[in-house]
Order: structure tokens, then C-alpha cells, then sequence
């Protein structure tokens, strides 16, 4: 089974009144991890009972892979909550940090606290009900985010359902000089070319890490470019690892590589 994303689904319809339509939220579990769906096979994330802060799937872990160029991020954001995977992770390693995550399916909020150990809000942890796209396109928003993170994948996992240049520019526009956004997409889809080009034309500079075996690809985008200093990353993923945990040395072996 491949195993693909978290997201926002939402139904367009010809009455601008009427709710929007969300798939069904279910969950499954097996071998002490817990799994949401979209009412379909695909995963949308997934959580160890036993370590609900810690991000079980690999390319949850890669979408930290900021941490090896920015180690004090005051304002982290994700767009797309799923299992609050990278929210949770982040509220606990970052004590510092005031942390916000988007999400436009109340029902996922709802099952994430319920089912999936997300805190309450409080002074540090923002859960929002919004649409990302109306998030990166509030004024109030702009230079504010050292780190975003993009995950936003619907129930089928065709894509993800933002992906224009016009995005990603707005993304851009709520990051800080030094921001870094990362980004998680399907390598052998046709929507990982697009979401590419839209990315380089929005941002300075575009990498990515290698596919992990689900076929989730991670990209990472700079505000301002980066000079890609091998030994200095290693150093840092080294450290990374030693307080975290997170296989940091792969992400700059996959850097290496490229």
C-alpha cells in the first residue's frame, strides 16, 4: 500500500452558501500505529500510541529537514494538520516556539484531539479552522513564519490541492528573510513537476530529498539561497540526531547526492 498524505478537502459547489462537503474521517490500526484515512485505503498520517509525538512515517521526518539550517525558528506554521504529526513534534522540541497548524476539516481537529494526543490550544499552540490558501493571503501573516510547512493532500492523493505559482508566492510572502517552507509531494505523479516549477518560480532556491520508499518526496524552499556547505550540514545533522533522534545524517547524505 502506498502510503500518501494529510489534507484539505473541499467540495466546490454553484451555492456559495452551502457547507463545504469533507470525506469521511476513519482510522485503522495496526502494529501498535494508529492511521487516519479519508474514508479511503490511503494514509493520511499516522501516529505510534506509544510515541504520539513522534513522526512515524519518513517523510514527516523530512519535512523537518529546515532544522539543518534554521535551530531557533520562532514562528513555525503547517498547512494541512492530518495526525498534527509535525504540529505535536514541534510544539514539544521547540519549547521557544509559537506553533500554528490550518486545517479546514473541523472533523480533523476534532479526531486529532480525540484520537491522536493533539494539546489544547494555549499561549505557543494555535490550531485554526481555515483554508490555507485564505491563511498565506492574510496581511497579518506577512514575513511572520520562520518555517512552513505544506501538506495538503485530498482523500484520493491526486496532488496537492494548492499548487500555483500565485501560492507558493504567498507562501514566500509569510516567511521572514531567512524563512525555509517545506513541502511534501509525490514523486511519480504529474502534479511533482508542476508544484516544482511553481516553487522556483515563487522562491530564491528549490531542493529536494530523495524519494522515501513511499514515493513522498520532500521539497525544500528558501526565501533568500543557500549555500549548500556539506560538512557544515553534517555537523549540524549530527547534533540534530543527538537531541532528537531524527535521521538527519540521511537527509545530507541525500543532499550529497544530488
Amino acid at each position: 500500500m502506498l502510503i500518501k498524505r494529510k489534507s484539505i478537502e473541499k467540495e466546490e459547489s454553484s451555492r456559495p452558501a452551502r457547507k463545504p462537503k469533507y470525506a469521511p474521517v476513519t482510522l485503522s490500526e495496526q502494529d501498535g500505529v494508529r492511521y487516519l484515512h479519508f474514508g479511503t485505503e490511503w494514509v493520511q498520517g499516522a501516529m505510534r500510541i506509544r510515541k504520539p509525538n513522534w513522526p512515524e512515517l519518513e517523510y514527516a521526518q523530512q519535512m523537518m529537514a529546515w532544522m539543518l539550517w534554521l535551530d531557533k525558528p520562532a514562528q513555525i506554521a503547517q498547512l494541512g494538520l492530518g495526525t498534527a504529526t509535525l504540529t505535536k513534534f514541534c510544539y514539544v522540541t521547540f519549547p521557544e516556539a509559537a506553533v500554528t497548524a490550518v486545517e479546514l476539516n473541523p472533523s480533523v481537529i476534532a479526531i486529532c484531539a480525540s484520537m491522536f494526543k493533539l494539546p489544547d490550544n494555549d499561549e505557543r499552540l494555535r490550531v485554526v479552522e481555515m483554508d490555507a490558501l485564505d491563511y498565506v493571503n492574510d496581511e497579518a501573516n506577512a514575513g511572520l513564519l520562520d518555517v512552513l510547512q505544506v501538506d495538503l493532500y485530498d482523500a484520493t492523493a491526486r496532488g496537492p490541492v494548492l499548487d500555483s505559482a500565485e501560492f507558493y508566492q504567498s507562501c514566500n510572502a509569510c516567511l521572514t528573510d531567512d524563512g525555509i517552507m517545506t513541502v511534501n509531494l509525490f514523486g511519480d505523479h504529474p502534479s511533482y513537476a508542476r508544484n516544482i516549477k511553481a516553487m522556483n518560480f515563487a522562491f530564491e532556491q528549490v531542493i529536494c530529498l530523495p524519494p522515501v520508499h513511499d514515493g513522498n518526496v520532500v521539497a525544500i524552499a528558501f526565501k533568500r539561497k543557500r549555500a549548500i556547505d556539506l560538512e557544515a550540514l553534517a555537523a549540524r545533522a549530527a547534533q540534530i540526531t543527538a537531541d532528537t533522534k531524527l535521521p538527519a545524517k540521511t537527509w545530507v547524505a541525500g543532499l550529497a547526492v544530488k
